[in-house]
């Protein structure tokens, strides 16, 4: 399994005010969607979540967003090692992502850019 890099996950109370700040902290453009009710905005490493408390509850339990080639692959790896997969693959705006509980009790998403 290829890892591309990492994402550092930020839950902020709102989206349209941290977005500024973010794109001159990374010096880029943030790409901004919405999914399940959350607002979303990936600034160069930084993943920005704003929505509903009882969403945001369930995404602070993800540790990091782990950027790979090929989510199916993430899936068969992480499986013969242990990790628990909850939830995917599926697709989303910025790719197709699944999430997976580590043996060690850690939650992160994994995603690729394929539609």
């Amino acid at each position: 399994m290829e890892i591309l890099g990492t994402s550092l996950r930020v839950c902020v109370d709102d989206l349209e005010t941290a977005v500024p700040f973010y794109e001159r902290l990374a010096g880029v453009r943030a790409l901004q969607f919405e999914r399940g009710g959350v607002k979303v905005a990936a600034v160069g490493c930084f993943l920005l979540m704003s929505g509903p408390a009882a969403e945001i509850e369930v995404l602070r339990k993800v540790a990091a967003t782990i950027a790979v080639a090929d989510v199916d692959e993430a899936h068969r790896v992480l499986t013969e090692l242990g990790a628990r997969i909850v939830a995917g693959p599926v697709g989303s705006p910025a790719g197709r992502n699944l999430i997976a509980v580590h043996p060690d009790g850690t939650v992160y998403e994994y995603v690729d850019r394929r539609t």
